[in-house]
Formats: structure tokens, C-alpha cells, sequence
């Protein structure tokens, strides 16, 4: 918050009612002088209230100036206009900067009611991990459809837009990679991508086909050179939260190397990031099903849920052995956890059946279902190949929407309301 000092102009004060009068009387006289042999006199008095009339004038004009025109803390040069309508500017379209405020927009598209139920319109987007690299850019995949909630007979369907898939392009990478965006969130009136990669959150502007970097999130405590895996993110209280795979680092067979990615990050609607270390909190989230070091849970999926005040996380995966990089592609899970505020109740269910190479990636709460009702992704990575899954179920474990692939060989890995 950006606070501004006010002015305060006091009159000057006279002690007595005979310097009040001399004061004013001194105005009314004129100087007296005397030339020639006579010295020239100037009356102590006059002067005394010339002086203070002009500092008054001086100090009236200045503050009536001052406040005839609103402070615009964005004005850097008074070349540019204070509404943002130079040439440059306007041709980009930038809105009109806002202090204090929060866009609560949710999603952009009103749902409708139609003969297949209520529409919502929804968005997915891709991690094409090493294949996102196209000549000098990297790309990622972003396809839309409707979602269709039929309450009366208690189903749920889906429509994909026949549209091309929109491309989105970048030149930011780190080791040669780059824009494999592993979450989809609106927050503060924005779609926002997460790179997984370097760390960066895009703002997405899907009519424009365009992103553009806005924070860039450094890995674990903030104090390193690498890029935070980003894995799921959500808002809570007007901020957004976003973390990792909630797993310690290890090597590719399973030594520990640091806990890094089990800190989240907490960003303001201004960017400014905090580095919250939730070490504790998962190791509770894998005891609840009865999982230690060196066992662990992979999480790709989280939300908040102002409803019920509660965590929910959808794994991707799940194994009480030792991590392995060849084995680990067949642990996909079909688990469930919620926790309250402070991860003193955690509670655990099973959503369907397990299928051992598919694995959540990312879910959203239906907007108007009292976050009863969920929309999820699971991914898979099996020998090289990899698939995207749809379904819907609420959130006692009632299927809706049976798990549903994706047309194409994308692994999509956020899903959002827009």
C-alpha cells in the first residue's frame, strides 16, 4: 500500500489584539521616508507584515495547486498522460492501474443453461516437457470446451472446441528448457500458467494468443539459482499459493539431496512473494496413510476451499517404498486428502479405481456447487508416451464423469474455469 503525506498549511497566530492591530494597520500605512540630510526610515512593522502576507500567498498558492490535480504516483514523466492514452500505450491496451483493489472474477464466462445442463466454459494446458522446445522458442498447448453439469440426472459431460489449439510461446528457458506450464489459476482477473521448469507464472491472453512473464519464482527458500518446480496452485484470502511436489529432492534413486520443494510460495496480487517452508505439513498429509521417508507422495494437485476451510489434494503418486525414476511411473494413486486450516484434521479417501500409470495433475472445484462438485485431470508418462485424462466426481467419492481421454499424445496438466 502506497501512502501519501498531506499538506497541512496552520495560519500564523498573533499573541495579543494590539499586534493583530498593528499588523493590520501596518498594511494601511505607507512607508514613510526622508530624503536628503534626513535618514531614511522604514517602519519595523510594515516590513514584519509584507513578509507574512507573501509567506501566506506563497503557501495558498502552492497547496491550492497541489490539490487541483490528483496525485499520480505512475507518472514518471509528464509526457505521459495520466490516463494512459499516449500512442504506445494505448496500442497495448494496459489498464488503468489500480491500488487496493482485488479482480474477483470468477470464472470470466457466466455459466448458461442449456439442454444438456449447465455450461461452463473450461480451459487445459500442456507440460510438453522436452518437446516444447521449437527452433529458438518454447512452446505450450492450451485447449478449451465446455463442461456440461446435468444436476437432474446427476452426470456430467464435456465438449472440446473444434478451434485449433491455441500455441503459446516464449524465449525464456533455463537449461535449455522452458514454457512447460504445469497449472492453469484465475487470480486477481487474470489466467495465469505455472513454468515448472524456470519458475516463471505467465499471464495468459487467450484471445491474443499471447503470455507474458509476471513473477518469477525462485526454488525453496528463495536464496538459490534454480527456478521453482511449480506443481499446483490455488487462491486463498485473496493470495495465491502455490507449491511444489511436496516430496524431498532426491536422486534418481532416492537419496536425499534437500527439501526444496517442499516449500509453497504465497504472492500478493502486487507479485510480492514469500517463502513458506510446509515441510511439517506434509510429512503429516504422508503419515495419514501411514507413508515415511523414504516413502513418499507426490503431489501435482492442490485447492483451497473457502466453502469448507479446508485443504484438498489430489496426488499423483503414492509409494511407502523408496523413490525409483523407472518405477515411480507406475504408482499413480486414486487418493484423496483434505486438511483443515492448520493440518491438525487430515482425513483420506479413495475417488475410483487405481490405475497404476494415471495420475492427478491438476482439479478445480465447479463454480456454484458449494465445492462439492470436482473436475480433474490425470496424466500419464509410461515408456516414453504420454496421455491426459479427463473426469468429474464430488467430493464423497461419487463418479460423474468416468475417467475420459484426451484426444492427441499431450500430457495436460492444469485445468481452469474461464
Amino acid at each position: 500500500m502506497v501512502e501519501y503525506s498531506k499538506l497541512t498549511v496552520t495560519e500564523p497566530g498573533f499573541e495579543t489584539t494590539d499586534r493583530m492591530q498593528d499588523w493590520r494597520q501596518a498594511i494601511q500605512i505607507p512607508t514613510a521616508y526622508r530624503i536628503g540630510n534626513s535618514t531614511v526610515r522604514l517602519q519595523y512593522q510594515f516590513v514584519m507584515g509584507v513578509l507574512a502576507v507573501g509567506v501566506i500567498a506563497l503557501v495558498m498558492f502552492y497547496n491550492s495547486v497541489s490539490h487541483s490535480k490528483p496525485h499520480n504516483p505512475y507518472m514518471l514523466e509528464k509526457r505521459i498522460p495520466t490516463n494512459y492514452e499516449s500512442d504506445h500505450l494505448h496500442k497495448h491496451n494496459l489498464p488503468e492501474p489500480k491500488l487496493n483493489t482485488y479482480n474477483s472474477t470468477y470464472p470470466f464466462t457466466t455459466p448458461v443453461r442449456t439442454e444438456k445442463g449447465v455450461r461452463y466454459k473450461i480451459a487445459i494446458i500442456s507440460d510438453l516437457d522436452t518437446n516444447s522446445k521449437k527452433n529458438d522458442e518454447w512452446i505450450s498447448y492450451l485447449k478449451t470446451g465446455s463442461l456440461f453439469v446435468d444436476v437432474e440426472n446427476n452426470k456430467v459431460s464435456l465438449e472440446w472446441d473444434k478451434d485449433e489449439l491455441v500455441t503459446l510461446k516464449t524465449s525464456l528457458a533455463q537449461g535449455g528448457r522452458g514454457m512447460e506450464l504445469s497449472e492453469l489459476v484465475v487470480f486477481n482477473g487474470a489466467l495465469l500458467g505455472f513454468d515448472d521448469r524456470t519458475g516463471t507464472i505467465y499471464q495468459i491472453d487467450i484471445a491474443s494468443k499471447f503470455a507474458f512473464p509476471w513473477v518469477l519464482l525462485v526454488d525453496g527458500h528463495g536464496r538459490v539459482a534454480k527456478g521453482f518446480k511449480s506443481e499446483w496452485a490455488t487462491v486463498k484470502d485473496q493470495t495465491l499459493y502455490v507449491g511444489g511436489l511436496g516430496k524431498a529432492w532426491t536422486t534418481p534413486t532416492g537419496e536425499l539431496v534437500n527439501y526444496h520443494p517442499q516449500y509453497i510460495k504465497k504472492i500478493s496480487p502486487t507479485g510480492e512473494v514469500s517463502h513458506i517452508d510446509w515441510h511439517t505439513r506434509y510429512e503429516k498429509l504422508a503419515k495419514t496413510v501411514d507413508i515415511s521417508f523414504p516413502g513418499y507422495i507426490i503431489h501435482e494437485s492442490a485447492s483451497w476451499s473457502s466453502v469448507h476451510k479446508r485443504w484438498f489434494f489430489l496426488p499423483r503418486r503414492e509409494s511407502k517404498d523408496r523413490y525409483d525414476e523407472k518405477l515411480d511411473e507406475s504408482r499413480g494413486t486414486n487418493l484423496m486428502l483434505t486438511a483443515d486450516e492448520e493440518f491438525s484434521d487430515i482425513k483420506a479417501k479413495r475417488i475410483g479405481d487405481i490405475s497404476p500409470t494415471h495420475g492427478f495433475s491438476s482439479f478445480k472445484f465447479v463454480p456454484n456447487t458449494h465445492d462439492k462438485l470436482i473436475v480433474a485431470l490425470k496424466s500419464e508418462e509410461n515408456q516414453g508416451k504420454t496421455a491426459s485424462f479427463i473426469m468429474a466426481f464430488d467430493i464423497d467419492g461419487q463418479i460423474l464423469l468416468p475417467e475420459t481421454k484426451i484426444d492427441g499424445d499431450f500430457k495436460y496438466e492444469g485445468i481452469e474455469f474461464i
